[in-house]
């Protein structure tokens, strides 16, 4: 018999956020492909190891942080504005979800409060979920924002608001909600916000996985549908 004992055992969340591009959506090789087509137009080479630097990273901060390593500061707005551009033609070309995930969601969806906080604009997630058939499933959506009016500044990831405010939103205390991650940024971001996490994906280093109270190659993992199956149902809930 397998043990499936892990830091998350014994607990159960009241709300479950998660992450966009790479837990929900496979969107990371688009952004890839994007980041390369723009050093391509500005003709610039990326330096060793930038994909995974930029990994998670919003992508306001992607594309200044594209002008820096170019040594070409004063085409951040350029880049980004490129960035996006690049990106948001693939993913409404090639929506695709990753492995387990909208069963995962579906399992979940009216059994607790769900939502989605990501580093992506709102209209590349709504549009990305909504093709892949899984937005009517989230009852909220939160994104960096600038303040306004009555409402304030929701910062991107690995500040740690996005998660915070879903969470609430969810009417769930932080401590009390699960975080769905990809990304060592986003983990960052989840924990200083005061979620529990799952991470997802190919295993990062030992030292990096440790932060997750469970981390899965994919959400249809044994490990992680035998904890869910141990949760108790809402209205037994504390």
């Amino acid at each position: 018999m397998t043990d499936t004992t892990h830091a998350l055992t014994g607990w159960s969340p009241e709300a479950v956020v998660f992450d966009c591009d790479g837990t929900l959506m496979d969107t990371e090789s688009h952004w890839q492909d994007a980041r390369n087509e723009v050093f391509r137009d500005f003709g610039i080479r990326p330096a060793p190891g930038f994909a995974e630097r930029a990994k998670g990273v919003h992508y306001v901060d992607c594309g200044r942080l594209m002008a820096q390593e170019a040594d070409k500061p004063e085409l951040a707005a350029e880049m980004t504005g490129s960035l996006l551009h690049h990106f948001m033609v693939r993913v409404a070309e090639d929506p695709v979800t990753m492995p387990g995930a909208a069963d995962f969601v579906r399992r979940l969806s009216g059994r607790l409060p769900l939502a989605v906080a990501s580093n992506c604009p709102l209209q590349v997630v709504e549009s990305s979920l909504d093709r892949a058939g899984l937005l009517g499933h989230f009852e909220h959506i939160v994104v960096p924002s600038e303040e306004s009016p009555g409402r304030q500044t929701v910062r991107p990831k690995p500040w740690p608001d996005v998660y915070a405010r879903a969470a609430r939103l969810c009417g769930a205390a932080p401590r009390r909600a699960l975080a769905v991650e990809d990304s060592m940024t986003g983990i960052e971001s989840a924990l200083r916000a005061g979620l529990r996490v799952v991470g997802v994906g190919p295993r990062p280093r030992p030292e990096d996985a440790a932060r997750a109270g469970l981390w899965v190659s994919v959400l249809n993992a044994p490990e992680l549908s035998a904890w869910v199956d141990s949760w108790p149902a809402p209205w037994t809930r504390e």
